[in-house]
């Protein structure tokens, strides 16, 4: 064995016996009867059932915050068709390409603002109004909502970019446009698409409203412990003014309105101010290509489809879109975590000190605080319980996706916040798993930061790392 192995191994001994010897005179380890069983294993308690303690406003926002946060909210949930025509779907201007024609179908578990829901709306919108697009093989309707990103462009150049799942040919509202699909098939064979699922956005406001000052303390903090542990994260910045981004699975979305503005135009082809054109596939123009011209302005409005209204006369109607969705997401509260989660409430206790003494939370810090804020006093000075560093870790092998985005690279990830974990269905970024267990043990694989933390999990007794599990579907 090598000297930094034999070390690396008195390491994990050394602490798991300081943690298995305390918790050892806790209430919560004499209370785990089945932890000594000789059969008993720990194991994911499932999706934490009761309120879904999430996707409400701000508590203290004013009568007319609460009514601009709703106005938010709605146009978050409209369904948008190709012209705006179609009857129960108020928005306009969906496609060419897209990968589902609302937002709230993405953002929808446990409430509106999360994640994939359990029943996938991408498998119905695939054919909805006589569109023609056959359904990826990776899209499940018990499956999560995916994008899919290609790894190389067909000259054998980086791509990394989402190619949109599905068109809006075949399509009443559609005339003419007879754009294919990508080739997922081929792609799938040549190992050449990855996945990623929504992010959950509750509390975004909080997550925006923390000062860069404030990440970089925290992450000045515990110098020699991330040192023993091996973790090492540093932070996505924006290439012109340098301040860090935060948004997305790799950080690379520096505001609120970037990321619905990107999204918007992402995800459902909509061109807005932040994003004026619609899109081409990720590797089109290097081709010389582009989108047909009785495939463009369908909705007959001009670009960008989606603008601020110069003849509203309140604020919801003179916003944008894309400025209500920010809206919306600086306006949602974070989620409430519950004292009834499986294993009880000693359980949970337990499995938060246990989450803190084997190295979790060096990375999932689970508080930061904001700076006073312009927007609304809920927002100033406020503690954002978000269990995230807004770091970007290498996170091994294992979990990467070859894709780099700002200065994220291929197996790179921004510290997932885990509050609303416990209701959560699908883990990790490309929603590989419905197994919070599987999610944690994914974390150890060659090259990655959170491998030592997580070797350290795997020594704690069973009835341990159930109270970890517990406490976090508590979240």
């Amino acid at each position: 064995m090598s000297t930094s192995r034999l070390i690396h191994s008195w390491l994990l001994v050394g602490v798991a016996s300081t943690i298995v010897g305390s918790a050892a005179l806790s209430k919560s380890a004499l209370a785990q009867s089945t932890a000594n069983t000789t059969n008993f294993q720990a194991s994911d308690p499932g999706v934490r059932g009761g309120p879904a303690g999430a996707g409400g406003p701000l508590a203290g926002l004013s009568p007319a915050e609460v009514a601009f946060f709703t106005s938010a909210r709605g146009v978050f949930q409209e369904v948008d068709s190709v012209s705006g025509t179609v009857a129960g779907e108020n928005g306009a201007g969906l496609g060419p390409r897209f990968n589902l024609n609302s937002c709230s179908g993405c953002h929808a578990q446990p409430a509106v603002g999360g994640t994939s829901p359990a029943v996938n709306q991408q498998v119905a919108v695939a054919t909805l109004h006589g569109a023609r697009n056959v359904v990826p093989p990776f899209i499940k309707l018990d499956g999560p909502v995916r994008e899919a990103r290609f790894l190389k462009n067909p000259d054998g150049s980086p791509d990394g970019g989402v190619h949109d799942l599905f068109v809006i040919t075949g399509r009443p509202d559609a005339p003419g446009c007879n754009i294919q699909q990508p080739n997922f098939n081929a792609a799938l064979n040549a190992n050449n698409v990855i996945f990623r699922i929504p992010t959950p956005i509750f509390g975004l406001g909080l997550v925006e409203g923390v000062s860069d000052l404030g990440l970089q303390n925290t992450l000045n903090q515990n110098p020699f412990l991330k040192s023993q542990l091996g973790v090492s994260g540093r932070f996505n910045r924006s290439g012109n003014d340098g301040s860090i981004t935060r948004f997305g699975w790799k950080a690379q979305n520096k505001s609120l309105l970037i990321f619905a503005g990107e999204a918007y135009n992402v995800e459902m082809g909509i061109s807005n101010e932040l994003f004026t054109q619609d899109r081409p596939l990720p590797g089109e123009d290097q081709l010389g290509l582009g989108l047909p011209a009785n495939c463009l302005n369908l909705a007959g409005v001009g670009y960008p489809e989606d603008i601020t209204h110069s003849d509203g006369t309140t604020a919801s109607t003179v916003t944008s879109d894309t400025a209500l969705f920010s809206v919306f997401m600086q306006f949602l509260d974070q989620p409430t975590p519950s004292t009834i989660s499986p294993g009880g409430a000693t359980s949970i206790a337990n499995g938060r000190r246990l989450f803190g003494a084997i190295g979790c939370a060096i990375c999932h810090t689970p508080s930061l605080t904001t700076q006073a804020s312009h927007l609304t006093s809920d927002l100033s000075n406020a503690t954002a319980k978000l269990f995230s560093d807004i770091e970007i870790h290498h996170m091994g092998a294992g979990l990467a996706d070859n894709v780099s985005q700002g200065g994220a690279g291929g197996d790179q990830f921004r510290t997932a916040p885990l509050w609303g974990l416990g209701q959560r269905i699908f883990f990790l970024h490309d929603g590989r798993t419905k197994d919070l267990l599987a999610a944690i043990e994914a974390h150890q694989s060659n090259g990655s930061e959170a491998t030592t933390v997580e070797e350290l999990f795997d020594l704690l007794s069973p009835g341990q790392q159930q109270d970890i599990l517990n406490f976090l579907r508590s979240l």
